[in-house]
């Protein structure tokens, strides 16, 4: 008797999946805009206490690696545990982080606040992803499919790129920037975290729990060339993103004498930004063709960053990392779409979370190199290193994804 009552309550509190559509398209976009908030800041820090560069790129590594382990353990338990619950505990696992960074400003305290918030990103991603497609499947079901998948993908790079923005903002005019940011997205993440609460599930829930297992990958063999070719697609475009995520402020002071934290901050919001732009501007070319063509984007910028820090120009930094985010977007965009129509709806999150734990390991191991380069090497030859490596993995990846399915 006390189900029949609770029931109807609970669908009545529940908002429409079209609305829901947008309350988790806009979560997403503030929490990822809060894991890259600290961009532009982490030269404040630095500058506070003293640390060398390498330190910088710890920080950002613990937030990867949180992004990492959270994906392996927890991407793909939304498939049977429901989305909704978990987007909940992501929101609330980035309000901890901000929490973190304002209680606990010291190097080991933004080692944690890192390690929290990349958990709660690698929780989120995959599950928001798969979210997305079916609200708007239910709300608009005549509606092509590929349409909420270039909403997921814009909105994951847009909100990407607010974070740079704000954070140079808030370093160039708050009256305390190490404090305002995150007092600003904690209360941004806890609003965000109530209107989740409101979006109606889309998962139907077993009344047996599957025995719990970390991430794998469940596709036909014949599939799995075409993923692992977008997983490392994927993988070479994030590490694009990670250069500008952790190094921009110090490859502009190095290599250009730039010292500007908006500057910083604008620097890295270009290049997301971008990468938006063109899912949006190039979304009526076949699948095929935003691939070859973020490949050419994204190599015309490789080439472009260690020729424009070499010459200490810095129209040309920006410039290539305008055409390498835009490549970023287009290749990214290329990896989902060809992950999720290998996978069945029953374990689409969970695909769709290892093709994201790919992704993020490539803001680990090839930015913690650079960094640690960059002890040693000017920023140039770092930047040249990083190229050649990035080059590498998408002539290696590239092939594998075209011949892969295609729209």
């Amino acid at each position: 008797m006390l189900n029949t009552v609770t029931l109807p309550r609970t669908a009545l509190r529940r908002i429409s999946h079209g609305r829901g559509f947008w309350v988790i398209a806009a979560a997403y976009a503030v929490s990822l805009a809060f894991s890259t908030v600290p961009t532009p800041l982490y030269v404040l820090y630095q500058q506070r206490d003293g640390f060398p560069t390498y330190v910088v790129t710890i920080v950002f590594a613990a937030y990867a690696v949180g992004v990492m382990a959270s994906l392996y353990l927890a991407g793909h338990v939304s498939d049977w545990l429901g989305r909704r619950r978990v987007i909940l505990a992501a929101t609330l696992a980035q309000a901890l982080s901000a929490t973190l960074f304002l209680a606990w400003p010291d190097v080991p305290g933004l080692i944690l606040a890192r390690l929290v918030g990349g958990a709660g990103i690698g929780a989120l991603t995959a599950t928001a992803t798969a979210h997305l497609s079916e609200l708007r499947a239910v709300a608009r079901p005549r509606e092509d499919h590929g349409r909420a998948g270039l909403i997921a993908t814009v909105v994951n790079m847009g909100g990407l790129s607010l974070g740079p923005l704000f954070g140079g903002v808030f370093a160039s005019y708050s009256a305390e920037p190490l404090v305002t940011p995150f007092v600003f997205f904690l209360v941004l993440l806890l609003v965000s975290a109530i209107a989740v609460a409101l979006v109606p599930e889309t998962v139907e829930r077993a009344e047996e729990r599957p025995a719990y297992r970390p991430q794998r990958v469940s596709l036909p063999s014949s599939a799995r060339p075409a993923f692992f070719g977008a997983a490392i697609g994927a993988f070479a475009a994030f590490a694009i993103t990670g250069l500008f995520m952790a190094l921009t402020p110090t490859l502009l002071a190095q290599g250009m004498h730039e010292s500007s934290r908006l500057l910083a901050g604008l620097a890295s919001f270009s290049v997301f930004v971008a990468a938006a732009a063109a899912q949006v501007i190039f979304a009526g070319l076949a699948r095929r063709t935003q691939l070859r063509l973020g490949l050419v984007l994204m190599v015309s910028g490789l080439v472009a960053l260690p020729v424009a820090v070499t010459a200490s120009q810095l129209w040309l930094f920006l410039a290539g990392g305008i055409a390498a985010g835009a490549g970023v977007g287009l290749g990214f965009r290329a990896s989902v779409a060809t992950v999720a129509t290998l996978a069945e709806p029953p374990v689409r999150g969970e695909v769709l979370a290892a093709l994201f734990l790919a992704a993020y390991a490539g803001l680990v191991l090839p930015i913690l190199l650079v960094g640690i380069a960059l002890i040693w090497l000017p920023s140039a030859w770092a930047l040249i290193g990083f190229s050649v490596l990035e080059l590498g993995l998408l002539a290696w990846s590239a092939p594998k994804v075209l011949a892969g399915r295609q729209n």
